[in-house]
């Protein structure tokens, strides 16, 4: 087995803001980002995709067109970052995609998730075997298929005294929890930047709150977050995951029936929901004399979340991964990097501990290029 392999990990998350590809030498299972590029998620595709998210009315060719068209947005994606960069395709050992999420539902009597984009067009238009579906292998074994970042967080991050939560706010928000000669926990605690980006889009037709300017506006009601709070999914046990099916702008509606609020105050309200939903969960884990929460994802440019997490969480210490060399931006991209290397070396990915899963498995399916 070479020492040295590059791959090119893939991820456009909930929050269709763009596609994020990195690429990432890893050395005897250890990954190091060497580039990375933002790719512009185009408007006419992200309304189809929220389309189906949101439940519309829908058909197989609306389906199979959206999966073609993500199947060549990505590998365009993917060779902006080759020519950026200079490297050949030839050079790369593999991609990792991980597709986008049009339903999650891991749960009931028939539990599926869905991710779209042809892996085929992909290694096609690239030249580069590539390694997807990474989430219905771990469905099959009975787990949750999610989250699966965990693992790689585990590889680049090691405890010593204190625990240490990795929090990626996306559109929906997780941790990994890592403590002291203790297994990995792992979990979706709600929304992340979801409600706050729908809710701004409505009314200031921006996509996302950017410095948290509209939120600054206002104030927290009391009352709606009480009742944002009861929502069912919160109470629920570990492991689990959850979605734009749940957390979305019909969601929110209905709670705010009785409500009749200034539009600066929902969003103010709701980037606290989001704060108080992550730090009741992560203050179980409080261990040791120095707790570090280290953020990723888009939240970690919104101030007012970052100083509402630090204030919620006074005995831990809230940084961005950028502190300890890990870029917050490119974090879920590199995980898919990694997961591909895993793939290809036949090793295990998943945690079941995390996942619920009943064993360890090597997720993914190999789409070759030749």
């Amino acid at each position: 087995m070479a020492t040295k392999e590059l791959y090119i990990g893939v991820m456009s998350g909930t929050s269709l803001d763009g596609v994020d590809t990195a690429l990432v030498e890893i050395d005897n299972g250890q990954p190091r980002l060497l580039a990375h590029h933002d790719f512009p998620y185009p408007d006419e595709i992200r309304q189809r995709v929220l389309n189906i998210c949101l439940g519309q009315k829908t058909d197989l060719i609306e389906i199979g067109q959206i999966d073609h068209l993500l199947g060549v947005l990505y590998a365009d994606a993917i060779n902006a970052l080759l020519d950026s960069t200079g490297y050949p395709n030839e050079s790369i050992r593999a991609i990792g995609n991980h597709g986008q999420t049009v339903f999650h539902q891991p749960t009931g009597s028939t539990p599926f998730t869905t991710q779209l984009g042809d892996a085929n067009i992909i290694a096609a238009h690239t030249g580069i075997d590539t390694v997807a579906d990474f989430r219905r292998k771990d469905i099959a074994l009975g787990g949750q298929g999610a989250p699966l970042v965990p693992a790689f967080h585990q590889t680049i991050f090691q405890p010593t005294d204190s625990s240490i939560v990795v929090l990626n706010i996306g559109g929906i928000a997780n941790i990994s929890v890592l403590s002291p000669n203790a297994p990995v926990i792992g979990y979706d605690t709600g929304p992340g930047n979801m409600l706050m980006d729908a809710w701004c889009h409505l009314h200031r037709g921006q996509p996302f709150d950017k410095d948290a300017e509209f939120a600054r506006q206002g104030n927290v009601d009391t009352d709606l977050l009480a009742t944002l709070l009861e929502e069912p999914y919160l109470a629920l046990k570990a492991p689990k995951s959850t979605g734009r099916e749940l957390f979305n702008l019909d969601w929110l509606t209905s709670k705010l029936t009785h409500h009749v609020m200034d539009h600066h105050d929902v969003q103010r309200t709701l980037c606290e929901f989001t704060a108080q939903t992550i730090c009741a969960q992560v203050e179980q884990f409080t261990l040791g004399p120095s707790p570090e929460v280290l953020v990723c994802g888009g939240g970690v440019h919104n101030p007012l979340l970052m100083q509402r997490l630090s204030a919620l969480l006074p005995d831990w210490s809230v940084c961005a991964t950028d502190t300890k060399g890990i870029s917050s931006d490119n974090m879920e991209a590199m995980a898919f990097a990694w997961l591909a290397y895993r793939h290809i070396h036949r090793l295990p990915s998943n945690l079941p501990e995390v996942t619920g899963a009943s064993r360890l498995a090597s997720l993914g399916v190999l789409y070759s290029a030749n």
